[in-house]
């Protein structure tokens, strides 16, 4: 992704607390990353404020730019560990985890959520979530433009079922003028996401940057003003080669980034020929990163 746009704030996926804190492995298992990602920010996912300012304390030694706190993730799994949405219905507790990130270290502290869960799904409420967040100075909320029903759809459920309300969010920064509002949800390319701009301040692309990710090759021009020309596919995945064979040769198997790379020709035609040769070959135990190339030649 960070070979497609430069500029773009890349996220981690989300990392519980308790995974960092007790790691037998240590916390770089989770934490590590390549110095090209920056600007990239850490997703964390708890609900206990100690643990939370503990993560923030050990990231902080990764130079990471920003700490987001997830609370929109609507999984059964998460939501009975007591964090995700579910911590919707909990703001004072949310605002202590926030506090504690924010006394943890310098470094930003952002929050991710929805504009409701269940039946506390009001406006009213959703503001009053906002206000009391916003207390401790937290001054970043991402909103995922969906309400999220805990009990009863699975999380691909929520991502469909519950309808989009853009224009909640849109509210959202008409009333909150003073804080920086990114919407998030159901946008499939950088062109929608900028004709949302006059409306919010930024948006977050997710589903669709991972299952499609050149639609994020244009990023940089059309959002950032950037002059240099758009990247292709095939020059992307030429600067990524190297990554690969450093990786391979510090024992991380091929399989581990080249099922990232599935949607990265979609569309395009010998797409299918190269999925079908990268699920096919990247399983092997000696494979390495020859075998992305020899998938390469298979586009047309």
């Amino acid at each position: 992704m960070r070979g497609l746009t430069k500029q773009t704030l890349l996220y981690t996926e989300m990392v519980v607390a308790p995974a960092i804190i007790f790691s037998k492995d240590g916390p770089g298992r989770f934490l590590d990353y390549s110095d090209i990602e920056h600007p990239i920010a850490l997703q964390l996912g708890g609900s206990d404020p100690a643990q939370l300012a503990q993560c923030c304390k050990i990231a902080k030694e990764w130079g990471y730019d920003e700490f987001n706190l997830n609370v929109g993730c609507p999984s059964d799994r998460v939501s009975a560990g007591r964090f995700g949405a579910c911590l919707m219905a909990e703001p004072d507790l949310v605002a202590d985890c926030i506090k504690a990130m924010q006394d943890a270290s310098d470094i930003p502290v952002t929050i991710k959520h929805r504009i409701g869960i269940d039946d506390l799904d009001s406006y009213e409420l959703l503001c009053t979530f906002i206000e009391r967040v916003a207390q401790t100075g937290c001054e970043t909320f991402i909103i995922h433009a969906r309400k999220a029903w805990l009990k009863g759809l699975s999380p691909k459920q929520n991502r469909e079922i519950p309808p989009l309300r853009h224009d909640i969010v849109h509210m959202v920064k008409k009333d909150f003028p003073h804080l920086e509002i990114i919407l998030n949800g159901g946008i499939q390319t950088v062109e929608e996401a900028a004709s949302h701009l006059d409306k919010v301040d930024g948006v977050m692309i997710g589903r669709a940057a991972y299952e499609t990710p050149y639609i994020m090759a244009n990023a940089d021009q059309l959002i950032y003003g950037d002059t240099r020309p758009v990247i292709t596919r095939e020059e992307a995945l030429t600067a990524f080669l190297p990554y690969v064979d450093d990786k391979v040769a510090n024992d991380v198997y091929v399989r581990h980034m080249a099922k990232h790379l599935f949607g990265l020709f979609q569309g395009e035609r010998g797409a299918k020929a190269w999925r079908r040769y990268l699920s096919e070959h990247m399983f092997h135990p000696q494979a390495n990163g020859d075998v992305i190339r020899q998938a390469a030649r298979l586009i047309e």
